[in-house]
């Protein structure tokens, strides 16, 4: 194969790859870490979102699904208010 086409492909290929990470990531503007304790147990996650709110109920739905189990524990530890909440930006 021709060493400019592989040049070529592997220069394509870079930019697709940060082109879509900038894609991934401009629509995220807000970035909280968010620390739930439910049931004796306790987890911080972080998380970002286009607003504050959707950061907040991204991280609140990661750190219950790490510290509830089954869905009524599920649900339970999503109707709790969270320990504490920290702004990253």
């Amino acid at each position: 194969m021709n060493i400019k086409l592989i040049l070529l492909a592997i220069v394509a290929a870079i930019l697709f790859a940060g082109l879509l990470t900038y894609s991934m990531l401009s629509g995220r503007k807000a970035r909280v870490e968010v620390c739930m304790d439910f049931a004796g147990r306790s987890e911080c996650k972080i998380a970002a979102g286009a607003t504050r709110e959707e950061a907040i109920r991204t991280a609140v739905d990661n750190a219950c699904g790490l510290i509830a189990a089954g869905v009524t524990e599920t649900r339970n530890c999503l109707g709790t208010r969270p320990k504490s909440i920290r702004d990253l930006n």
